[in-house]
């Protein structure tokens, strides 16, 4: 993968963490650096952690897998895409302005399982997994806190779109994979 390629991966898989950063946000009486600090590290963390376990799941496989890879890469894109599509169409996040650790656990992991299958994607496509994890969580930490602002100054007005763009994103790059193997 390309560092572009990269750089919209992490973009796209950092959509629903500032979609929830954003929640956190809205739901905060008063912006502090401090809870947008704590609300950027655990998201960026966990997008950065969990495409490496998905990474080193996927090269047990390659070998095995090669010949059809670029398609096990489209429908994970694919569906971790629509997957956002379809959420962020469907309903509205709860809204609950802790960061205590109970708390960022499950909404950590939670943003980031999409992140785990897309650490496959970087397997197959023989990515530089370090480079690749340090720019998703450095882009997802980044995000997360501008969440958390935006979400504290403008409320809710821009969660559904940066899911569904996050989506979009997600699914072009299963289709340029796809076609570029294809070709």
């Amino acid at each position: 993968m390309k560092i572009y390629e990269i750089i919209l991966l992490g973009i796209g898989l950092s959509m629903d963490a500032f979609a929830v950063a954003v929640c956190k946000g809205l739901s905060s009486e008063k912006f502090t650096v401090k809870n947008a600090l704590i609300v950027g590290a655990w998201f960026g963390i966990f997008q950065a952690l969990m495409p490496l376990i998905g990474y080193f799941l996927g090269a047990l496989v390659t070998d095995y897998i090669q010949s059809f890879d670029h398609w096990i890469a489209f429908v994970l894109l694919g569906f971790i895409g629509g997957k956002m599509i379809y959420e962020a169409v469907r309903g509205e996040e709860k809204k609950d302005a802790s960061v205590a650790f109970w708390t960022m656990l499950p909404l950590a992991i939670g943003t980031s399982i999409d992140a785990m299958a897309a650490g496959i994607t970087l397997a197959i496509s023989g990515a530089k997994i370090y480079l690749a994890i340090a720019v998703i969580g450095v882009i997802t930490f980044i995000l997360s806190v501008i969440g958390v602002k935006i979400g504290n100054i403008f409320g809710s007005k821009f969660q559904k779109k940066a899911e569904i763009f996050g989506g979009i994103v997600l699914i072009a790059l299963g289709l340029k994979i796809l076609i570029e193997h294809l070709i």
